[in-house]
């Protein structure tokens, strides 16, 4: 049995670790640190952390100048917020002047759950992939949250980070996070099941399933979404019969589209499926309820895999 965590309580956990060694650290949220558990930081830190209310685009440029004399900003809101309403302030303000932002947002996906389709950001990752010189990360679970933070305070420039709202399982098989560079959890040589985030659990649950039919998938952590390990996509594309790549983001944007804009350009797309939403909004309902919905269940995953296999044989 997983034991799960939520990577936002590990974030305000870790801001609080890295806050002691750093004093140039300073975190801005808007208006919802209970939430995405800011609140730590706020409680040991009171004069490094400032509440900017809901103005989240002002929240930006306040981090923007900041990071100008010489701090190491973090700041948070939900996804839907910090990336679809600052749009604007990340591209000018923080990215193309390179500032030491780093913008973790909690709340990404469709595991957002009831609170519907407002509130649940399928577009996030798309937005942040389009600007120059932004780095994403999505965590597997709480322990590799962890050593995401940790990454982004020590690695210079603009960075997104995305995390859930609900507990994440622990993700055994792990291997160290290193930024940049996905992994393999588990070995197969029929179909590779490429996911991150949430999805990542996802992937290892079909895993299971599709052994019992005699189909040996290859589930592989790709965390980092910009930039993307390059070197690990093409060689496991090359060393199995297929990739399933599976995302809780819309398909238009986020991961799928990453490594179909890279394989794309050496190989036949024939042999890749996307398992994300597709082209819709969210709505209310229990995360698992909105998982099967939109497609995104392990089973969903299977699938895919099967049907890959046959068009392909």
């Amino acid at each position: 049995m997983s034991e799960f965590v939520y990577t936002r309580d590990i974030y305000g956990k870790t801001l609080v670790e890295l806050g002691k060694k750093y004093p140039k650290i300073v975190v801005l949220d808007a208006d919802l640190s209970s939430s995405t558990r800011t609140s730590f930081f706020r409680k040991e830190f009171p004069n490094r952390f400032f509440n900017l209310g809901v103005a989240e685009q002002n929240m930006m440029g306040v981090a923007a100048g900041l990071a100008s004399c010489n701090k190491v900003v973090f700041v948070s809101t939900f996804a839907m917020f910090a990336t679809g309403r600052c749009w604007d302030q990340i591209r000018n303000t923080i990215c193309y002047n390179e500032f030491n932002v780093k913008i973790v947002a909690t709340h990404g996906g469709i595991t957002v759950g009831p609170d519907g389709s407002s509130h649940q950001a399928l577009e996030d990752i798309a937005l942040m992939r389009s600007i120059p010189g932004m780095k994403i990360i999505v965590p597997c679970d709480a322990e590799e949250t962890r050593e995401a933070i940790i990454s982004a305070y020590n690695i210079p420039g603009p960075f997104y980070i995305r995390l859930g709202r609900p507990k994440f399982p622990i993700i055994k098989g792990k291997k160290k996070f290193q930024f940049g560079k996905g992994y393999v959890i588990e070995e197969g040589e029929d179909v590779s099941i490429v996911a991150c985030g949430f999805m990542v659990y996802q992937a290892l649950q079909a895993r299971e399933i599709l052994a019992k039919e005699g189909i040996r998938a290859r589930v592989i952590n790709i965390h980092t979404i910009k930039p993307l390990d390059e070197e690990l996509i093409i060689s496991s594309f090359r060393q199995t019969k297929g990739m399933v790549i599976c995302e809780e983001h819309s398909i238009i944007g986020g991961l799928g589209s990453a490594i179909c804009e890279l394989i794309g350009t050496n190989f036949k797309l024939e042999k890749i499926k996307l398992v994300g939403t597709r082209d819709r909004f969210g709505q209310s309902g229990e995360p698992q309820e909105l998982l099967e919905e939109y497609k995104l269940s392990s089973l969903d995953i299977v699938d895919a895999a099967k049907k890959l296999l046959e068009e392909n044989s």
